[in-house]
């Protein structure tokens, strides 16, 4: 099979190759003799695997490696005891091994993938939308009624958050940094967008009258205006620092404002929890079938051009889902 391994850690440009490899067997890392494999149709791109070009991620594989933590496709081999069976649709967390023809997941990090959604929001709908949920729902603790704003408001894990926010019942703030990307948080379901450079704080107070609930997968400057457009009790939940700076918290904030700050690191979780995975899953699915959860899908590369994928979200530039079309 064609597969993108990461061969050098020198960034998105220039650490991938493309080589050919075995197809892999049903068994997984993390789960052995319970895995699943798919005939990858579609893959997703996401800011790990940037990190994991220069050896920046948490998670560090001896090189070489193919990367890609999620795919949709369809089952092509599945182990004993597996509830999927060949043939079927699916979308799949496979941790590595994404960005190639085949790939291997366990089986319960499979998802039947309905008719109404294509391979390419297939390859968007785990990572982001279960990070969404675990973030509103099990960290955040959000309630119908109450105003959550995201910033990144236009990208993968922003939209995700913005449709999930919308599916339990919430009011959404999107923060943007563009016309473009304003157009695509408010098709994804903002009631509100504000804008980066402008006091989008006392905007966000003023249509909200305090927020209840931050979502910030950006980190960097705009943590602490975060902080100071809440709600009394409301929360900040942090998922990442794609902006590329961590910031820090002078915790008297939190004290004069009865507010929080929430770490929500899903992948760490969840991946020794497969009843949490199941669950999400079920409440993600019946997302789907209400009408709020269709993944944005933005710029698709070939399988080849993975390094443009990634130069791309290293940027800024990504709007929706960024994928690879495999097969």
């Amino acid at each position: 099979m064609r597969a993108m391994q990461i061969t050098e850690l020198t960034g998105p440009a220039s650490a991938l190759k493309l080589v050919d490899l075995p197809d892999p067997a049903p068994s997984h890392m993390f789960t052995p003799g319970q895995g699943v494999v798919v005939e990858v149709q579609a893959a997703g791109v996401s800011f790990p695997e940037v990190l994991q070009t220069r050896g920046e991620y948490q998670f560090k594989p001896p090189l070489p490696f193919v990367p890609g933590s999620e795919v949709a496709g369809v089952v092509k081999e599945v182990s004993d005891g597996a509830q999927l069976k060949p043939g079927d649709r699916v979308a799949a967390f496979c941790m590595t091994g994404g960005f190639a023809e085949a790939a291997v997941a366990p089986g319960h990090f499979c998802f039947a993938l309905p008719e109404s959604l294509d391979f390419a929001q297939g390859a968007g709908l785990v990572l982001n939308y279960h990070t969404a949920y675990f973030a509103l729902k099990l960290r955040g603790r959000l309630e119908e009624g109450e105003t959550v704003l995201v910033h990144g408001a236009a990208g993968g894990v922003g939209t995700a958050v913005l449709q999930v926010a919308k599916g339990l019942g919430a009011q959404t703030i999107g923060i943007v940094s563009s016309d473009a990307k304003e157009r695509v948080a408010r098709e994804a379901g903002a009631d509100h967008v504000l804008r980066a450079d402008r006091p989008w704080r006392d905007e966000a107070k003023e249509v909200s009258g305090g927020v209840d609930l931050v979502l910030d997968p950006v980190g960097g400057d705009r943590f602490t205006d975060s902080l100071r457009s809440l709600a009394e009790g409301g929360r900040v939940v942090v998922v990442g620092f794609t902006g590329g700076s961590i910031p820090e918290v002078k915790v008297n904030r939190l004290l004069l404002g009865n507010t929080e700050v929430i770490g929500a690191g899903w992948g760490a979780y969840v991946l020794s929890k497969p009843e949490v995975v199941r669950d999400i899953g079920g409440e993600i699915a019946r997302l789907i079938d209400d009408g709020f959860v269709r993944p944005v899908v933005g710029a698709r590369f070939p399988l080849e051009r993975v390094g443009e994928a990634l130069e791309l979200i290293d940027e800024r530039g990504a709007m929706g889902k960024v994928v690879l079309d495999v097969s």
